[in-house]
């Protein structure tokens, strides 16, 4: 299972690739690439799901330089590229104060 490190060592520089679903939320969601890799550099795991339909996954919290706060759900799969399988902002009323523990 992929580490959390070489997951944000990944999202950081770009070595990335969408899910159809990521990709269309991306675009919904105004998105960027580059506030993706800002989040990378300081994601951190918030849950894991090593038994997840499709692979294991885990979600990450991280932010962008400009203070926005995203949830990136990636699969853990040992690949050259960290698939991201869905991302947002997260809703103030679904999380606690610090975007880490579900209400």
């Amino acid at each position: 299972m992929k580490s959390i490190e070489t997951i944000r060592q990944q999202l950081a520089q770009g070595e990335f690739e969408f899910s159809r679903h990521a990709f269309r939320r991306a675009v919904e969601r105004n998105i960027s690439e580059a506030e993706i890799r800002q989040a990378g550099l300081s994601a951190q795991l918030i849950e894991d799901y090593p038994t997840d339909k499709y692979s294991p996954s885990c979600l990450l919290l991280g932010f962008t330089d400009e203070g926005k706060i995203l949830h990136l759900q990636v699969s853990r799969t040992e690949t050259n590229l960290t698939k991201i399988v869905t991302l947002y902002e997260p809703e103030p009323q679904d999380w606690d104060l610090s975007f880490t523990q579900r209400r």
